[in-house]
């Protein structure tokens, strides 16, 4: 049995000794890039590597990127494999905010390179504290493998794309409810958002414990957006392409499968003061 959107506590624990399985520490803050990696150095769940942010799940920074592009899938699937991860291996990705971080990026960047058996641990390392499961500080000895990438580029839009949306798709943005009118901005150096798109924070996809809700109270949510139209008419937006993974990931938990990712999102939007921005709600 693989796991593909999202794994508790207690099964991962289970499989710790599994030589297939990897486990995945995501845990990053963006106002300090260098958090995860400490935190992770200090205690990590045993087996754990380390995946940074912007090193290992983004591409370099371009005039024309947001602030977190698409790393190259030949370079990724080198580190995967340096990880010691195969075609076979399940992978598990946690982070410390319920995924809604860098664990849920690895999870989609996996599905983009053709892997498919990858989850979030559900509430991430609080969830696995508040268990009282085991803990390592040692970096893990780690016997690499060969991940042979399996690209599929219709998971994800381009800028170009999202110009030209029709009618029946919708861009959902998974930024804050403030961010999105526009009231504030502490990223991105212009507020607002994509015109026509709908606001669906991330936060919302979480109960007050972290972890995701109940798929069937998911499913509610998404299907009144959708409005009689399929999974696959969503598209993901978010600042830099990051969160709005966690949205994805709630859909596919909730069995809303074919959404897609706009990959630049709004701070490569907005890079091209010509196209339009809209506020309020």
């Amino acid at each position: 049995m693989s796991y593909n959107t999202l794994i508790d506590p207690e099964t991962l624990n289970a499989h710790l000794d599994d030589p297939d399985w990897i486990v995945m520490d995501c845990r990053f803050s963006l106002s300090d890039p260098e958090a995860g990696r400490r935190a992770y150095a200090q205690s990590h769940l045993p087996g754990a590597r380390y995946a940074h942010l912007d090193e290992d799940l983004s591409g370099p920074i371009t005039p024309a990127a947001g602030r977190h592009p698409l790393p190259d899938p030949t370079r990724l699937a080198q580190k995967l494999g340096a990880w010691g991860i195969g075609r076979d291996t399940q992978v598990i990705a946690y982070d410390d905010m319920g995924g809604i971080l860098a664990a849920a990026r690895l999870w989609w960047l996996l599905r983009w390179l053709g892997h498919g058996a990858c989850a979030v641990l559900d509430g991430g390392f609080q969830a696995w504290l508040q268990a009282g499961l085991p803990l390592a500080a040692r970096p893990p000895v780690i016997r690499p493998r060969r991940f042979e990438a399996r690209v599929n580029d219709s998971l994800w839009m381009t800028t170009a794309r999202i110009e030209t949306l029709s009618d029946q798709e919708i861009l959902l943005d998974a930024r804050s409810a403030a961010r999105y009118r526009g009231e504030m901005e502490p990223i991105d150096p212009v507020a607002g958002h994509i015109p026509g798109a709908v606001n669906l924070p991330t936060e919302d996809n979480l109960t007050a414990d972290g972890r995701f809700r109940p798929a069937d109270e998911q499913r509610e949510r998404f299907l009144a957006l959708l409005d009689g139209r399929p999974a696959s008419a969503v598209v993901h937006s978010c600042g830099s392409g990051v969160t709005a993974c966690h949205n994805l990931l709630a859909m596919e938990a909730a069995g809303l499968n074919g959404s897609r990712l706009y990959a630049g999102s709004w701070s490569e939007w907005i890079r091209d003061p010509a196209r339009p921005v809209a506020t309020g709600a």
